[in-house]
C-alpha cells in the first residue's frame, strides 16, 4: 500500500543563504553525459508506476550496462499542471551527485513523452524491506538514518529541499546502501516556500498550516522516519488525511516501549512543533531569512541559534557513528540484498505492460512548452 502524496499550488520563493557546508561534490560540479534517444534501450520490466508515467527496466545496446528509464507522459504532466516540478527535478538531478542521491544519466523527449535515464538500483524500496521486517532494531535504523543525514546536509548546502522524504522513496543498492530517488517535490529555494506538498504522514506542521516553510521540513520528516522504522509505523496516523493533518498539528507522539532513550530524544528533537528549535533548524540571528524577523528574535533571546547538519551528527544517538566512514560507504551494512545478476529485479512489483505509444501527441504551444528541457 502507497501513501498517497500532496500537491498544492506553487508561490514564487525568496532568497536566502546557504544551510551548511557539504563535504561531498558542489552542486555545479560538472558531469560528462551522453545523448540517448529510445531506441539506444532495450525496454524490460516495469519497475514502478505513477500518475503520469512510469519507470522501466532498461538496457542500453551495445553496452549492455543496465539503467531505469523514467517515462512520463507530457499530456498529462500539462493536465496535472506539473511542468514546473518535472523541471525542477531534471535541473537539480542534472546538477547533484552524492553517494546517496540516485545517479541521473540524462534525458530526452519525443513529441509525446520525456525520458529520464538513471541508475538502476537493484534492491527494492526500504518500504518493502521495512515491511517484511515489521520494525528494525536500532543499529539498522541508525545505519539507514546516517546515511540519510549526510545527504540531507549536501542537499541543504546546495539550497534544495528535499519535501519527500519516505521508505517508498528510499531505495536499497546491491551493496546494502541507501539511495534517495523521486526529486518531484524537490526545490531550489534559498528561504522558503508555499507550495502544500509530500506525503501526509511525513508533513511538518508549517506545511499544513500554509507559514511558508524552508529546510528544516525535511528534518522533521527524518524524524518521522526514524519512529517508523523503529516502530513500524508511523507517529501520526489516521484513515482520513484530515485526522492525520490534526494529530501532526497537536503534536503529540507516542512511543513503544522499546525505542531507547536516545532514539526518542531524537526523535522528539526533530519533532519539534516550533520550527526555531527544531533540531536541523540552521539560525544565523537577526540577519537570517529563514525565518521571519520576529522568529529570529525571538529566536536569540531564548539563545537556541543552531548549527543545521552538525547539531544533528552531534546528537547522542549518532555517538558511536563515523561520519567519515558514513560518506565512504565502509561501514558493513546491515542487509544485503539477494541479487542475481546485473539486470534482476526480483525486488520490484510486478506491473502490468503498458503501450509505449498510448499517450497523446503534442503541437503548438504545448509541444514547445517542453522546449525548456533542452537547456540541461
Amino acid at each position: 500500500m502507497f501513501r498517497k502524496k500532496t500537491q498544492g499550488p506553487a508561490v514564487d520563493d525568496k532568497e536566502a543563504p546557504v544551510d551548511s557546508i557539504s563535504p561531498a561534490a558542489p552542486v555545479d560540479a560538472p558531469r560528462v553525459r551522453r545523448t540517448y534517444t529510445l531506441d539506444d534501450f532495450e525496454l524490460l520490466a516495469t519497475l514502478g508506476t505513477g500518475t503520469f508515467g512510469r519507470v522501466r527496466l532498461v538496457q542500453l545496446k551495445g553496452v549492455g550496462s543496465f539503467h531505469a528509464l523514467k517515462i512520463l507522459k507530457k499530456s498529462e504532466i500539462l493536465r496535472l499542471q506539473q511542468l514546473h516540478h518535472i523541471k525542477c527535478e531534471v535541473e537539480i538531478l542534472s546538477k547533484i551527485q552524492h553517494p546517496f542521491i540516485v545517479n541521473y544519466l540524462g534525458h530526452f523527449q519525443d513529441e509525446r513523452r520525456l525520458y529520464l535515464v538513471l541508475e538502476y538500483v537493484q534492491g527494492g524500496e526500504l518500504f518493502s524491506y521495512l515491511r517484511r521486517q515489521g520494525r528494525f532494531p536500532d543499529h539498522v535504523a541508525c545505519y539507514y538514518a546516517s546515511q540519510l543525514v549526510t545527504a540531507m546536509a549536501y542537499l541543504h548546502a546546495q539550497h534544495i529541499i528535499y519535501r519527500d522524504l519516505k521508505p517508498e522513496n528510499l531505495l536499497i543498492t546491491s551493496e546494502g546502501s541507501l539511495k534517495i530517488t523521486d526529486f518531484g517535490f524537490a526545490k531550489i529555494v534559498e528561504d522558503k516556500t508555499w507550495t502544500l506538498c509530500g506525503t501526509p504522514e511525513y508533513l511538518a506542521p508549517e506545511i499544513i498550516q500554509s507559514k511558508g516553510h524552508g529546510k528544516s521540513v525535511d528534518w522533521w520528516a527524518l524524524g518521522v522516519l526514524i519512529y517508523e522504522m523503529l516502530a513500524g509505523y508511523p507517529p501520526f496516523y489516521d484513515e482520513n488525511p484530515f485526522g492525520i493533518y490534526q494529530k501532526i498539528l497537536d503534536g503529540k507522539v507516542d512511543f513503544p516501549k522499546h525505542i531507547d532513550s536516545k532514539a526518542k530524544d531524537l526523535i522528539k528533537k526533530l519533532l519539534s512543533q516550533d520550527r526555531t528549535k527544531r533540531l536541523g533548524t540552521f539560525l544565523t540571528g537577526l540577519n537570517s531569512v529563514l525565518i521571519e524577523e520576529t522568529y529570529a528574535f525571538s529566536c536569540i533571546l531564548s539563545g537556541c541559534l543552531r548549527g543545521g547538519s552538525e547539531d544533528v551528527k552531534k546528537h547522542k544517538y549518532f555517538a558511536k557513528v563515523d561520519w567519515d566512514a558514513v560518506l565512504a560507504c565502509s561501514e558493513t551494512p546491515p542487509y544485503l540484498p539477494p541479487v542475481g545478476g546485473p539486470g534482476d529485479h526480483t525486488h520490484f512489483d510486478e506491473y502490468p505492460d503498458s503501450p509505449i505509444d498510448d499517450s497523446v501527441v503534442l503541437y503548438g504551444e504545448d509541444r514547445a512548452a517542453f522546449d525548456v528541457f533542452d537547456q540541461f
